[in-house]
This record gives structure tokens, sequence and C-alpha cells, in this order.
């Protein structure tokens, strides 16, 4: 569901809600795609000698993600003008056919005068949550 008629956005607006499973394959065209392989987001070894409790996603695929949520209600990525997150804690990704399942929700936190509205983003994973302090700028004209 997009968001259709921007100048109706009122404070306190919940976004429809995005559940978004990733697998270990998910990770590995995430890699492919950003040029970032380190072995954190592949191997199992070594991911647990580094202190890991598994494979992990990439911290920023998580953010590409809340980005998607608030997009998808936009109804157009270049309405989203700023994002940003404290990446809180990682999402583990096991290999066991499932994977991790992230889900996010959003409320519009603040309609501002500069004809913007800030989403605030909630990212959990496992039950936990995996970013902190997410939000997204959207333009509303």
């Amino acid at each position: 569901m997009t968001l259709r008629d921007r100048s109706a956005v009122t404070e306190g607006d919940e976004l429809p809600p995005l559940q978004v499973p990733l697998t270990r394959a998910d990770l590995v065209r995430y890699s492919g795609a950003a040029g970032d392989f380190n072995p954190i987001h592949w191997s199992e070894r070594f991911a647990r000698e580094v202190g890991l409790p598994d494979v992990i996603a990439h911290g920023m695929l998580t953010m590409a993600l809340a980005t998607r949520l608030v997009t998808r209600w936009a109804g157009d990525p270049a309405a989203v003008v700023a994002c940003g997150a404290r990446f809180t804690r990682p999402v583990v990704v096991p290999d066991d056919g499932t994977g991790a399942l992230v889900e996010l929700s959003g409320r519009v936190k603040e309609i501002r005068d500069d004809g913007t509205a800030v989403v605030a983003i909630v990212a959990r994973s496992g039950g936990r949550t995996v970013l902190g302090k997410a939000t997204a700028t959207v333009a509303l004209g």
C-alpha cells in the first residue's frame, strides 16, 4: 500500500508493516552488489571466531530494508530525502533453510514546516530491536 495523498499525512499515522525474510543466499547477493565480502557475512566459522553467534546480515542491508518500509508507503523512492539509524544488534542469519525474519514498522513522528515528515522506524529480528533511533525524512510536496 502506498501513500496516495501526501497532504493527508498526520502525526501518529502508522505505516503498513513490512516483513522481510533473509537467507544466506540473500547475503551473498548483497555482498556481490555492495562489494562487501567480509567473512562475518558468509562464514559461520569466522563469525564465531570473532565472537558473533553466527553469520550476520550487513548493517547497510538492514538499513536498506528499513528504508524500503518508507519508500513503499511514500510510493516514490525519491521522496525519502534523509535516513539514519544506529546499528544496535546484528541480524543473525542461520543456515537452516529459513534464515532470519526482519520485521519493520513505522509511525509519522513529526510533520515539519518545510513540507517534510519524519518517520520513526522500528526494526526487529528474532524478537529484538536491531536498529536504534531509526528515522527517515519524507518530502510531502
